[in-house]
């Protein structure tokens, strides 16, 4: 039985034009730090990727660096403000990805930190005005705040956010793993002091990422113990993953448009399609909103019935689907995103289907059927 994979949120399936462009590059084994020709080769290598992402997204190429992914690189922003730009406050939501509420939890525990989280309504959007009246009083403080959530695809309204932080001398980090190589990012149509992508979520290798940090910020390295990218994260660069994910972003921008005509297609077929199948399936947050979320994920909310363990169910019949972030994986109380929507989830099961270049109509035919079938015989009994 051959197996559909419908979790690209979670990781995304290698780019074959990706994987050639790694394995050129394992031909060249020099460490960029080296000054004689194998490394001065290898660090051209990284510097063409660097100026290709610092000019697709309108930024310098100082201020682009290279990290293990998107949690090492919001872990950095995060840190590094408080650390080192005088932060007393970060402002977020309960549903952002673990990689911001994790860190905002440890220091406000800590004392090093005033954490303030932003109401949710049960569609999971935020209100500016609330965002607003926080930022009129209070100490200096940073607003973290996805472009689009990984769980239910919301997309918040940047820009205005952006324009609020400015008018109130605040500093402004967004966590654009989901958007990055999906939709347009430009630093400046929209002032970001930083901002974060992962490799693997663009058909890029697993293990690689960057942040941006605005140049004007002064900020020390998280990571200590050597000179590299200019002194702002310590370890020999990852050369081989680093190609990979200059390859997948360059791919991921050439073909955004035809990719997402592509796979909005298949989420509106997936749409109508499962609400004829089962008539009472609501969508978690915005994703059943082509024009209100990202393109690539959908939260489909299915009444319980009497198997609780959907996802299993899907997977058993060859379906890769998930009930949330890969990061809530064997966690006993579920998704918190799902959770901050409100006491109406509690009747319903998260199926996130995110999608891909990769995928077909005859995916979407497969998970559609495996869902009647599972769903038939649950009325059933």
């Amino acid at each position: 039985m051959s197996v559909i994979f419908l979790d690209n949120a979670a990781t995304t399936p290698l780019e074959p034009r990706v994987k050639e462009e790694m394995i050129r590059m394992m031909e060249n084994f020099g460490n960029p730090s080296s000054t004689h020709l194998n490394g001065r080769s290898a660090k051209v290598e990284v510097e063409l990727v660097r100026k290709r992402i610092a000019k697709t997204i309108g930024a310098l190429p100082g201020e682009i660096f290279f990290t293990s992914g998107g949690t090492e690189a919001d872990n950095m922003a995060l840190f590094c403000s408080v650390r080192d730009l005088d932060v007393k406050r970060i402002i977020t939501t309960p549903i952002e990805h673990h990689a911001v509420v994790h860190p905002v939890e440890f220091m406000s525990e800590r004392g090093e930190i005033e954490a303030a989280y932003l109401k949710v309504n049960e569609y999971g959007d935020i209100d500016l005005e609330e965002l607003e009246l926080l930022l009129k009083e209070g100490p200096k403080t940073l607003v973290s705040l996805m472009f689009a959530n990984n769980e239910i695809g919301n997309f918040n309204p940047v820009k205005d956010i952006s324009d609020l932080c400015q008018q109130y001398d605040a500093l402004f980090h967004s966590d654009t793993v989901q958007a990055m190589g999906h939709l347009p990012i430009n630093v400046i149509d929209t002032k970001y002091d930083f901002l974060t992508c992962s490799a693997h979520k663009i058909h890029g290798p697993k293990g690689v990422g960057f942040v941006y940090v605005r140049s004007n910020l002064k900020i020390k390295p998280l990571i200590q113990g050597g000179a590299q990218e200019r002194n702002m994260r310590a370890g020999t660069e990852n050369t081989i993953g680093i190609c990979g994910l200059g390859k997948a972003f360059e791919l991921a921008i050439d073909g955004m448009a035809e990719d997402q005509r592509k796979v909005e297609e298949l989420k509106k077929y997936i749409i109508k399609e499962v609400q004829l199948i089962v008539p009472e399936v609501k969508f978690f947050g915005r994703s059943g909103e082509l024009d209100k979320s990202l393109y690539t994920v959908l939260n489909i909310a299915f009444p319980k019935l009497n198997n609780e363990m959907l996802t299993f169910a899907l997977d058993i019949k060859g379906i890769n689907v998930s009930g949330g972030s890969a990061c809530n994986s064997g966690s006993s109380h579920g998704s918190h995103v799902i959770r901050a929507l409100g006491s109406w989830t509690a009747n319903y099961q998260p199926v996130r289907v995110s999608m891909s270049k990769f995928n077909t109509k005859a995916c979407a035919d497969r998970f559609l059927n495996a869902v009647r079938e599972i769903y038939n015989t649950q009325v059933e009994c």
